[in-house]
C-alpha cells in the first residue's frame, strides 16, 4: 500500500521532478534505495504508521520511476522521482529545500546522495516573484548595448581603508571598466564599516561617471547578520544613489527571497555571490548540482548570479559552465548530457 516505487507512473504536467544521483550502501538495491528516497523526501518515516492512511497517501507519497545506472561509473545510479506539486508550499524555496534536501541526504540506505536537476511546473513557477529586470533592462539601465558588460572585483577584498577602497573603484571605472563590485566577505568589519564604503565607493562613482561621460556602477554588498541590517544597508545603498546592490547565497534561502522582494519593490538590481555553493556541489556523487541552485535563485528573484568561468582560479568545465548559463538565461531547456542538462 505504501510503496514508493512505481515503474509504471505517468508523469503529471504539474509534478515537480527530481534527477538524483544514488550511490547504494553494498548489498541495497537500486530500486529499494530509490524508493527509499521517495518515500524520505515526502510522506514516509523509519516504519510505516497507521495514520498515513488517514491521508491520500496514493496521492501525497512521491513516486520513484526510474532508475538507470550512471555511464562509466561503477555503482552509481540516476533515481528518477516526481512529487505531487501540493506536496509544497506555494512561493517557498525553504518548504521545498526542506523536502528535496532535507533529512534524505543522511539516510542510511545510500552511501552517497546527489541531487543532479529538477523540474518545475509552471503552476508551480507562477508563485515565485522571480527575477524582476533581465539582460535588456539592466542594458536600459546602463545604457550600453552591443558588448558585454566588463567588471572587476575590488583587491585586496580585506583590509582596505573607505577611502582607499573607494579610490580603487575610481581608479578601475575611470580605467574603463562598467563597474566594480564588492567580494562576498567585506561587510562592515572594524577596518571599514559599511557606510564608509558605501560613502567612498559612489564618490568613486560619481567622479569616474562624470570623467567618463557615461554611466558607471558598483555592486554594494549589504550582506549582514540579520534582515534588519540588510534592509538598512540596502536602503542605505539607494539613498546614496546605487542602482544595484548585492548579497550573498550564505544568507538563506528565504533571506534571499526576502531581499529580492525588497529589490523589486525599490527598483533595485539584485546581485547573488554564489559564496558557499561548491560546500555541496562540488563532489561529484554526493551533494548538489550548481544547475539546481541556479533554478532555485531564478525562482527566488535574484537578478545576477555568479554562474562560473571556464579560466581562473576556480574549477568549471566549459560544457558544465555553458549548462549553467543556459540554465540561467533560458525558459526552458532540452536535454542536453554533455552539458548536464
Amino acid at each position: 500500500k505504501m510503496g514508493y516505487w512505481d515503474a509504471d507512473y505517468v508523469i503529471k504536467e504539474t509534478d515537480i521532478l527530481a534527477l538524483f544521483r544514488i550511490t547504494p550502501q553494498p548489498g541495497v538495491d537500486p530500486i529499494e534505495a530509490s524508493a527509499a528516497i521517495a518515500g524520505e523526501s515526502s510522506t514516509a518515516t523509519w516504519t510505516v504508521v497507521w495514520t498515513d492512511l488517514l491521508t491520500a497517501c496514493d496521492l501525497y507519497r512521491a513516486k520513484a520511476y526510474r532508475v538507470d545506472p550512471v555511464p562509466n561509473v561503477a555503482d552509481q545510479y540516476f533515481a528518477y522521482i516526481a512529487y505531487d506539486i501540493d506536496l509544497f508550499e506555494e512561493g517557498s524555496i525553504a518548504n521545498l529545500t526542506a523536502s528535496i534536501i532535507g533529512n534524505v541526504f543522511g539516510f542510511k540506505a545510500v552511501k552517497a546522495l546527489r541531487l543532479e536537476d529538477m523540474r518545475m511546473p509552471v503552476a508551480y513557477l507562477k508563485t515565485f516573484q522571480g527575477p524582476a529586470t533581465g539582460l535588456i533592462v539592466e542594458r536600459e539601465r546602463m545604457d550600453k548595448f552591443g558588448r558585454p558588460f566588463l567588471g572587476a572585483t575590488v583587491k585586496p577584498k580585506l583590509g582596505l581603508s573607505g577611502k582607499n577602497y573607494g579610490r580603487v573603484v575610481y581608479e578601475g571605472l575611470k580605467g574603463g571598466l562598467d563597474f566594480l563590485k564588492d567580494d562576498e566577505n567585506i561587510n562592515s568589519q572594524p577596518f571599514m564599516r559599511w557606510r564608509e564604503r558605501f560613502l567612498y565607493s559612489m564618490e568613486g562613482v560619481n567622479k569616474a561617471s562624470a570623467s567618463a561621460g557615461e554611466i558607471k556602477g558598483h555592486y554594494l554588498n549589504v550582506t549582514a547578520a540579520t534582515m534588519e541590517d540588510m534592509y538598512e544597508r540596502a536602503e542605505f545603498s539607494k539613498d546614496v544613489g546605487s542602482i544595484i546592490c548585492m548579497i550573498d547565497l550564505v544568507i538563506g534561502y528565504t533571506a534571499i527571497q526576502s531581499m529580492a522582494i525588497w529589490a523589486r519593490k525599490h527598483d533595485m538590481i539584485l546581485h547573488l555571490h554564489r559564496a558557499g555553493n561548491s560546500t555541496y556541489s562540488r563532489q561529484k556523487n554526493h551533494g548538489m548540482n550548481f544547475r539546481v541552485i541556479c533554478k532555485w535563485m531564478r525562482m527566488a528573484g535574484v537578478d545576477h548570479i555568479h554562474a562560473g568561468t571556464v579560466v581562473g582560479k576556480l574549477e568549471g568545465d566549459p560544457l558544465m559552465i555553458k549548462g549553467f548559463y543556459n540554465t540561467l538565461l533560458e525558459s526552458e531547456t532540452d536535454i542536453n548530457l554533455p552539458q548536464g542538462l
